[in-house]
């Protein structure tokens, strides 16, 4: 169980919440089990409204406490406490993480094989089935779940918190506060080939890769994501990136600070991404371009050359009946004829 004040001191890492004085001493004992929606919640429980379109379910909301911007705080009922924030949605993601649930379990299984020349840190888990390879540096406070498979050479920080079947290869380095969910690839080999006279016949010329995959601090990576090492130079991610499931990051790509991706989008080898970036999902991005920072790229958006402009860029069509659709599929291949 939570308490009001517990709530209030983790908003406040954020944002200050503005009536937290009108709160009284009662109310700050006051104990919640989770977080529920507005017409799920019942009085044991926060909710929040972020969205003005929910206003109609603020007026009738069970929620024992709500968050809500200074515009709306009249309407909170006068069964809940209304928590006033600027951005009740950061408030929200801020309170989510109190009432998370880590299964983890303390200390190191005895399944796991772990190489004499690691370096393992203070209150490191490690869970069954893992493999540290020689000469690995685990950071204090990391946690490995079952079947992690972590490559010789490779350094991970503290506080990480890596799910099962996780592989990084090695040499790679990764930074403080760091989430790789399940089925993360890191760091294995980049998808480089030079054709022969006839590949047919003779096949492909393998590149051995050997770069390394770099990643910074603060970083979250959604389950079953691929990040390939450098061919010669290391692929980057900047401190702060989130990255959804099913990404991926080619050889070479280099990610800057705070840019966030959502899933199914693939980054082709030598691109170079700004900070800031918010990228949709099955965006699909070629290689050897820069995208500057400050670019929001809507899904399905294919990015064929650099973009050096702040903003938002769109690319494909949007469903429509078929009908429709093949009667504009006509006027689209006509225009290539002029």
């Amino acid at each position: 169980m939570i308490t009001i004040e517990q709530l209030i001191t983790r908003i406040e890492q954020r944002q200050p919440i503005t009536n937290k004085a009108e709160i009284s001493a009662e109310q700050l004992r006051q104990k919640f089990s989770s977080i529920g929606s507005l017409t799920t919640a019942g009085h044991n429980q926060l909710s929040f409204l972020a969205d003005p379109h929910y206003i109609s379910s603020l007026a009738i909301s069970e929620a024992g406490a709500v968050l809500v911007t200074a515009e709306y705080r009249d309407q909170v009922p006068a069964t809940a406490i209304a928590l006033v924030v600027a951005s009740p949605y950061l408030a929200y993601a801020g309170a989510s993480q109190l009432f998370a649930r880590e299964s983890l379990s303390g200390g190191i299984h005895p399944s796991a094989v772990i190489a004499d020349s690691a370096v393992i840190g203070e209150q490191v888990n490690i869970g069954p089935f893992c493999v540290i390879a020689d000469y690995v540096q685990i950071g204090a406070r990391s946690s490995l779940a079952a079947h992690v498979m972590i490559e010789e050479n490779t350094t991970i920080g503290t506080d990480g918190v890596i799910k099962s079947q996780v592989v990084i290869g090695h040499d790679c380095v990764i930074g403080d506060h760091v989430r790789l969910h399940a089925g993360v690839s890191v760091g294995a080999e980049g998808f480089g080939f030079a054709p022969t006279k006839d590949p047919s016949t003779t096949g492909w010329e393998r590149i051995a890769q050997l770069g390394r995959v770099v990643i910074g601090n603060h970083v979250r990576i959604g389950s079953q994501t691929c990040i390939d090492r450098g061919a010669i130079d290391d692929t980057v991610i900047g401190n702060h990136v989130i990255i959804d499931n099913l990404v991926q990051v080619a050889h070479n790509v280099r990610i800057g600070d705070g840019t966030a991706i959502a899933a199914q989008t693939g980054i082709a080898g030598s691109t170079s991404i700004g900070k800031r970036c918010i990228i949709g999902g099955a965006v699909g991005i070629t290689g050897h371009i820069e995208i500057t920072d400050d670019v929001t790229l809507s899904g399905m958006t294919m990015v064929t050359k650099s973009i050096k402009t702040a903003g938002s860029y769109s690319s494909g069509t949007a469903a429509m009946p078929t009908a429709n659709w093949r009667r504009a599929a006509v006027r689209f291949r006509q225009l290539g004829r002029d």
